[in-house]
């Protein structure tokens, strides 16, 4: 299994941007789609983006589609998640996560390793 390390998370106001990065290790990074989920405090994991092993196709949930940009570079083994026009319900702990295959996944119950997740808090 690969392992993976978040990073990038942190304090911003609403409307502010933050970019997460996922470095992975352990593994042929290209074998695997990537994703990224978030859990808030009382709430259960959910689903935020995904794309494919080439990065040539990527799927959003609706409540971030148009405000969050999934991208990865398979040279350096690191996915990324652009995050703008920030919400203070986007605050979450937020993890990555890397599911074998070459389609993209949206159910995390198809993902093979986790981050350790990262805190992002979006004041109002």
């Amino acid at each position: 299994q690969v392992q993976l390390v978040e990073s990038g998370g942190g304090l911003v106001q609403a409307g502010g941007s933050l970019r997460l990065s996922c470095a992975a290790s352990g593994g042929t990074f290209s074998n695997y789609a990537m994703g990224w989920f978030r859990q808030a405090p009382g709430k259960e994991r959910e689903f935020v983006a995904t794309i494919k092993w080439s990065g040539s196709i990527t799927y959003y949930a609706n409540s971030v589609k148009g405000r969050f940009t999934i991208s990865r570079d398979n040279a350096k083994n690191t996915v990324y998640l652009q995050m703008n026009s920030l919400k203070p319900e986007d605050t979450a702990v937020y993890y990555c996560a890397a599911a074998s295959g070459y389609r993209y996944y949206i159910n995390p119950n198809d993902y093979d390793s986790w981050g350790q997740g990262t805190q992002v808090t979006v004041s109002s």
